[in-house]
């Protein structure tokens, strides 16, 4: 089954017919909340809200480990991770879509790792490439049937947040080869990988970073809102599409991975 994580702006799945939620208990504490179960025209999805049905959880404080062990639990094979950036990149303008192929880690204090150190041997695991191909393949698909224009690959880099950047950090993350900034990719991405989850993520850039384009003297609030009320609609046939694609026992998928359009 294929589950999208909502982010910012995406509290809510527009089209999702619901057929029951469920609160999961978690050896490492509450998910953002429960997740709801249903399809999105007719091809069955599970979603959750990142930052809980109300946006009341910062990124530094959502319980990741509990959010990802929740789906797993639930049999989730498939994972499209739903995220709002900063643009960096000259390509990623405000509304403009991007599925990242990297990812650097800038956080701090966020629990990383499912592995339960000092009872068990330390393990390294490999995260050369940090997102599904698999399921990113799936995303590029899902975006050229809805005819979006998008970035294909990026270095997404993941700051601690809640507060928006500097243009002094801007500049280094750019210097670092960072095509767009969020707050939310990491360590999300990586518990995933430790439980054999394919994942990926579908950016959407709200604005241009900070000292970029209509960003260069401050960030507006009333641009981001405007923005996100633009683009909500069109990933919403982003998501469609994708659901529609065929994971694993799921019977009324096409089967073949690609969706009518």
């Amino acid at each position: 089954m294929l589950a999208i994580i909502g982010g910012t702006g995406l509290t809510k799945l527009p089209g999702l017919s619901i057929t029951h939620r469920q609160v999961i208990r978690t050896p490492y504490g509450e998910p953002s909340g429960p997740i709801s179960f249903g399809d999105l025209d007719g091809h069955p999805v599970a979603f959750l809200a990142r930052h809980g049905h109300g946006h009341t959880i910062p990124p530094h404080l959502v319980n990741y480990r509990a959010n990802i062990w929740a789906l797993h639990a639930q049999k989730v094979s498939h994972v499209v991770s739903v995220a709002t950036v900063g643009g960096i990149h000259a390509e990623l303008s405000p509304g403009r879509m991007a599925v990242p192929n990297q990812i650097m880690d800038y956080t701090h204090g966020r629990e990383t790792t499912f592995a339960d150190y000092g009872e068990k041997p330390v393990t390294h695991l490999d995260f050369t490439w940090p997102y599904c191909e698999e399921m990113r393949q799936r995303c590029i698909t899902a975006l050229r049937q809805a005819r979006e224009g998008f970035m294909d690959g990026g270095v997404y880099a993941c700051v601690q947040g809640p507060r928006l950047e500097t243009k002094a950090e801007i500049d280094r993350l750019a210097k670092d080869g960072a095509d767009m900034v969020g707050m939310t990719g990491m360590p999300e991405a990586y518990l995933a990988r430790e439980l054999g989850l394919c994942y990926a993520a579908v950016t959407v850039a709200v604005n241009w970073a900070a000292g970029r384009g209509d960003s260069a003297a401050g960030i507006s609030p009333e641009v981001i809102e405007a923005t996100l009320d633009d683009v909500m609609g069109r990933l919403r046939t982003v998501l469609k599409n994708l659901a529609c694609m065929s994971y694993g026992s799921d019977t009324s998928s096409t089967g073949g991975g690609v969706c009518a359009v």
